[in-house]
């Protein structure tokens, strides 16, 4: 191989080194955002798309536990009594929920989805602690709230009436039905057929019960618009309009905003120092969930993202959470005023069994007992798909009772936050999704692999050329190392300071060559200096070795 030859294949070599750390250096900042959109195009939202079957109708099976708390002591619920409201949990219930998207309309103008959720619920009997026909008792909300009305009026009137209703329909403290009346299927209520005799308008619904009539309805949850993915994938999943609002006016500024993840899917390329919002409709607002551990979901590593504090304050630890607190009034810590999101009762959503609540609402009750393996709420999600893997947990209903000056059924009345119920759905992904969800980090993996591999190859090659020659040049004979060496070896001659000691001695010979000697100390390993005969020493402490010693080069 001729030289040219070689020059050139040398310099291809290190050509293509520098194209590979160029090219590495690009994936390693762009990698992800490549495979992201990559994902996107085959995974955003569409009637044609894979995750369109598993958005519509779930592929996995739905459990919905409701435990109700039955109040054992109402008879002492009076200010003097001595006595603390005493409650005990019944549950879970299971149903087995099915649920469909149905009236589903495309919006390819803003790559959006409209749609209504429907549910179906079955009771689970084998998957339950008790029966629908348990009695429950609870406190009477309907009476209570219609004595509210009547007492913000001022209306010596109103109150009459609202005392007279009251009598003449027994009404008490607390109201008795079995848990099928309670939840789905709801029971009968004077103040209901009278409500809605006088003015339906404020009465929308027929029967009383926390979940009525949600079994088959399409309108429970309201009609929801949200982001296919279709020209960014960040935005699948999250909500962009609830009952064609962009904000519910329920709470003041940024808390009455409409945003967050509908359940089903969440922001790619999560970090641990993120937190994402999921929308909750009959709360008519967006609980933050907060990154809180890193676990691992059939072999899979996620991030856990749980209900926090943050979820539940208003203002207390979190400034931005200052609009939560309704007409002014805030809260001990623990508990969200939904009452504008839900016809202005004095209904209050928190964690299970008051979980990372004011000790305040626990201390003035008895009966329940927060746990975080039971009562957490949490959102699993794969970081880099945003996909839930693991679901749980959910919220409790509480009822703010409160003296109402003027009626007598609740004149001597303490003021306390009574639990009523609490539900959670919980979902776990099946061995066969969790691999296909595994693919999504593995894929991200491998680009980083490669991306690590260009940046190898591309620092050998580029300087593979440099380190052979350095390499042959430590290996070569003396002679071509003082070839090299020479222009230094002047340099060290010509350079002439005044203090420091001579180290070299120029000799011009007969023949016109230099000679340089070279001024070396001799020690004697004993004494410390040596003498040799026929030598003149110049110092004590050294001598000049001579043109005609065999330890001189000359050149």
């Amino acid at each position: 191989m001729t030289s040219g030859v070689r020059h050139c294949a040398r310099l291809g070599i290190v050509v293509l080194g520098i194209l590979c750390i160029f090219s590495g250096i690009y994936l390693l900042l762009n990698w992800i955002d490549m495979f992201t959109r990559m994902r996107g195009k085959e995974m955003a939202l569409s009637p044609t798309s894979r995750s369109f079957e598993g958005w519509k109708v779930s592929p996995l099976p739905l459990n919905f536990d409701v435990y109700l708390f039955n109040w054992t002591n109402p008879q002492d619920f009076y200010v003097g009594s001595g006595k603390k409201p005493h409650f005990q949990q019944l549950g879970p219930y299971r149903f087995r929920e099915l649920p469909d998207k149905v009236d589903i309309d495309w919006h390819n103008q803003n790559a959006s989805v409209s749609f209504h959720k429907k549910s179906w619920f079955h009771f689970d009997a084998a998957g339950s602690n008790g029966s629908l026909s348990d009695m429950v008792t609870q406190v009477n909300t309907v009476a209570h709230a219609a004595a509210k009305r009547a007492g913000a009026t001022d209306s010596w009137f109103a109150k009459v009436g609202i005392n007279f209703a009251n009598t003449a329909n027994s009404q008490e403290l607390t109201v008795t039905h079995t848990v099928e009346e309670m939840l789905f299927k709801g029971y009968d209520h004077p103040f209901i057929t009278l409500g809605k005799f006088i003015r339906p308008q404020d009465v929308p619904y027929k029967r009383v019960g926390f979940q009525y009539p949600r079994n088959g309805s399409a309108d429970f949850d309201g009609y929801i618009n949200m982001y296919t993915g279709a020209d960014d994938i960040t935005k699948m999943g999250q909500i962009h309009t609830w009952n064609d609002l962009n904000h519910t006016g329920a709470f003041e500024g940024a808390c009455g905003q409409v945003h967050g993840s509908m359940g089903e899917f969440f922001p790619p390329n999560l970090s641990t120092n993120d937190t994402v919002y999921m929308y909750m409709p009959k709360m008519c607002r967006a609980i933050p969930l907060d990154y809180t551990e890193t676990v691992t979901v059939h072999g899979v590593t996620a991030y856990r993202f749980s209900g926090t504090q943050h979820a539940v304050d208003n203002g207390t630890l979190h400034p931005d959470t200052k609009c939560y607190c309704v007409g002014g009034k805030c809260m001990p810590i623990g508990v969200i005023n939904i009452g504008p999101c839900a016809f202005n009762a004095s209904v209050y959503m928190s964690f299970p069994h008051f979980y990372m609540a004011d000790p305040s609402y626990l201390e003035a009750i008895e009966g329940l007992q927060p746990e975080r393996e039971k009562h957490e709420f949490f959102m699993t999600l794969e970081p880099n798909a945003g996909v839930p893997m693991d679901v749980g947990g959910g919220f409790q209903a509480n009822y703010y009772m409160e003296p109402v000056r003027g009626i007598s059924l609740y004149d001597k009345v303490p003021t306390m936050m009574i639990p009523m119920m609490w539900c959670e759905e919980r979902v776990r992904v099946s061995e066969e999704i969790a691999s296909d969800i595994a693919l999504v980090p593995l894929i991200v993996l491998l680009g980083q692999i490669v991306t690590g591999i260009l940046l190898a190859g591309g620092l050998i090659c580029t300087c593979w050329y440099p380190t052979r020659q350095v390499t042959h040049f430590c290996h070569s004979d003396p002679k071509a190392k003082a070839s090299v060496l020479r222009p230094l070896t002047s340099f060290g001659v010509n350079s002439k300071a005044p203090t420091a000691p001579t180290l070299f001695r120029n000799n011009t010979s007969s023949s016109g060559n230099e000679r340089v000697g070279v001024r070396l100390l001799d020690y004697n390993r004993d004494s410390g200096l040596r003498r040799e005969v026929g030598i003149t020493e110049s110092s004590a402490r050294e001598r000049l070795i001579g043109e005609d010693s065999p330890d001189v080069i000359v050149r």
